[in-house]
């Protein structure tokens, strides 16, 4: 069985973006347990998540934020679990700060990071991780990129069609 995925938004406000990660991981039958914690409001209970996903079975941790989007770089210092960040869209700079945030982390650090608000990537960045030990999470992603694969391939005769009959 395949390790759990934490999906931890800075706010429940995130949650109409992050929805798209947790309906992803559902989709390929992936656990995971998504909170709200901030890495201002509440540094000390993130910490103490951080620090204990391993032993509470996660293998990989999802982190939305925006604004300072301090969140997967607090989470990614307290842990050696794989952390993705997603920044999130923001009124004021549109997501770049979150974005800056997210992906300038000091050395020794690493936070993985999607587009803003790219929660469906993250989600499958994080099915990518964990498929690198289970075979069967493996041929789930060989079977959705087949899907993909042969929608672009029928949208691209619709249109040599369309293109033909003009």
């Amino acid at each position: 069985m395949s390790k759990k995925v934490a999906v931890i938004m800075g706010s429940d406000s995130d949650f109409p973006v992050v929805k798209s990660a947790v309906a992803e991981l559902k989709k390929y039958g992936v656990e995971f347990e998504c909170r709200v914690m901030s890495a201002h409001r509440t540094p000390t209970e993130a910490a103490e998540f951080a620090s204990k996903a391993k032993e509470n079975g996660f293998g990989v941790i999802i982190c939305a934020a925006g604004m300072a989007a301090h969140l997967a770089g607090v989470i990614a210092g307290h842990t050696t679990l794989p952390v993705i960040g997603i920044p999130m869209k923001s009124a004021v700079l549109e997501g770049m700060d979150a974005l800056l945030a997210t992906v300038m982390m000091p050395p020794g650090v690493p936070v993985a990071t999607v587009g803003i608000n790219g929660a469906k990537n993250a989600a499958v960045l994080a099915v990518q991780i964990l498929a690198v030990s289970d075979d069967e999470l493996a041929r789930k992603l060989i079977s959705e990129k087949q899907k993909m694969a042969d929608g672009v391939k029928k949208k691209d005769a619709d249109l040599q069609a369309e293109i033909a009959s003009l």
